[in-house]
């Protein structure tokens, strides 16, 4: 990759960094290593969070400090048959078009571009602005640890910039809380029977996406569509499952989806032409959203076991009555989805239990709850264990903050037009710093990023450009204390 300029030297060492979630102990020491080097003033808590602080350039003491802030994990997705191991290997950005991509894997450009901006502000001397804390929270995507466990005095700041949205032009002031809501079924297996043919079973090439910001981009969900297919082949030809997998992450559309299955050989030119003509109907029903959909079938060597029938009718039924996608929207903000919730994944997990993960987010905390709840009684009528994990609260929106009208103020002085101002359906860490903060005064902005948590992620560099320049543009107009 050659993009001119520091910001950009440094997201590309950040990208040579592995820093999965859960897994950012070499992204933290990166950090600390860092401030001991620029000699800047550094503390850790017990979690990992760490804060680096820089003092004000000569004559502008006396503003008010500001919290420059982004986490340090990031998602690892990666196409089906990509050769990446996530904990070693490094992602390569590369140049496409005036988009900075990775080959087959999330960039992590969520939220590595916000590291990137916090370091060269933290080294370069030239740069205008009052005392500033860069904060760098840990596990964002995958339960937001660091936020939730952020405790008082770790930070000093009385305004706070997240650098973790991703549309240049749209200034955030609220986003959706969370929950996620988890179902256990006990793996019964029964020994296959002889005089069956197994399948292979893949469908895939799916776009997924984030299941927050674009959970109304992406209508399709391949865990429903390969559950569609296995309901109804299982009443008409006697399909049983020996396993079924499909998406990845609690925080991802998922994408691709496989089912080893068994059919009667008595049965099996009815099945196959059943898949090919279900496969036919499908594309014809959502091509146009998902042009790159595939469906495989392959014949295979049949399994030592399968489910049993009465789990099986258990859990299809139960994943055909699960909801994915938009729940309702907004009736205060226009073109803000308020609640929804995505069917995550399905996990055969070592002979012993069957788990589908699903998350919930609303903008109203009683809406979070409700959806949660109705997910919870499908799977718990089908004799699934339920259990919710603690989730994180929304953000409400403040119109009449200082920061919004400062970093308004701004763009339109750099750009020459207005900004959207907008709440946000995704997550983001905001909603937990000011249950630990209630004093802060918040905002949060960023560049253009598509296709975050997936294998497309990409970041564009013009705009990348234009939010540089304006969180310079603000950091210099911050007020006196």
């Amino acid at each position: 990759m050659k993009v001119p300029g520091r910001l950009w030297e440094y997201f590309e060492e950040i990208c040579r960094i592995p820093r999965l979630s859960k897994k950012e102990d070499k992204i933290l020491q990166y950090l600390i290593d860092f401030a001991l080097l620029k000699k800047l003033e550094y503390k850790q808590d017990s979690v990992g969070n760490l804060v680096i602080r820089k003092n004000a350039t000569p004559g502008m003491e006396n503003r008010k400090c500001v919290i420059l802030q982004s986490h340090v994990d990031m998602v690892g997705e990666k196409e089906k048959n990509a050769h990446h191991n996530f904990e070693e290997d490094p992602i390569i950005p590369i140049l496409k078009n005036g988009w900075v991509t990775a080959r087959n894997t999330t960039l992590g450009a969520d939220d590595g571009i916000g590291i990137a901006a916090q370091l060269v502000i933290l080294e370069n001397h030239q740069i205008e602005h009052g005392p500033v804390e860069c904060l760098f929270t840990i596990d964002e995507e995958s339960g937001m640890t660091g936020a939730k466990n952020l405790q008082k005095g770790f930070i000093e700041g009385k305004i706070l910039l997240n650098l973790d949205s991703e549309d240049e032009g749209i200034l955030f002031i609220g986003c959706a809380g969370g929950i996620d809501t988890l179902a256990r079924f006990r793996l019964n297996l029964k020994k296959t029977k002889q005089g069956t043919q197994a399948y292979l079973i893949q469908i895939g090439g799916l776009k997924g996406g984030h299941s927050g910001d674009e959970i109304h981009k992406s209508p399709v969900n391949v865990i429903q569509l390969i559950n569609r297919l296995l309901w109804n082949a299982s009443r008409e030809f006697d399909l049983l499952i020996s396993y079924l997998n499909g998406g990845n992450l609690r925080n991802a559309i998922p994408r691709d989806a496989e089912a080893l299955v068994v059919v009667p050989k008595s049965k099996k030119s009815e099945f196959e032409s059943f898949f090919h003509i279900f496969a036919s109907i499908i594309k014809k029903e959502v091509g146009r959203f998902e042009p790159d959909l595939y469906f495989y079938l392959m014949e295979t060597e049949p399994p030592e076991s399968v489910i049993t029938t009465k789990l099986q009718y258990r859990l299809l039924n139960a994943l055909y009555g699960c909801p994915h996608g938009v729940i309702s929207w907004s009736m205060d903000i226009e073109d803000l989805v308020e609640t929804s919730t995505n069917l995550a994944s399905i996990k055969f997990l070592k002979e012993k239990e069957i788990q589908v993960t699903t998350s919930q987010r609303s903008s109203i905390d009683s809406a979070k709850k409700d959806i949660s709840d109705k997910i919870a009684s499908i799977f718990s009528l089908a004799g699934a264990k339920v259990e919710h994990t603690a989730g994180y609260p929304g953000w409400t929106p403040n119109p009449d903050s200082e920061i919004l009208n400062i970093t308004r103020d701004s763009y339109r002085k750099l750009f020459k037009k207005n900004p959207l101002v907008k709440a946000i359906h995704a997550g983001l860490e905001c909603g937990l710093i000011l249950q630990k903060y209630p004093d802060l005064d918040m905002i949060s902005f960023g560049p253009t990023i598509k296709g975050a948590h997936t294998p497309h992620e990409k970041i564009s560099i013009k705009s990348t450009q234009k939010f540089w320049k304006l969180l310079l543009e603000v950091l210099r107009n911050i007020p006196e204390t």
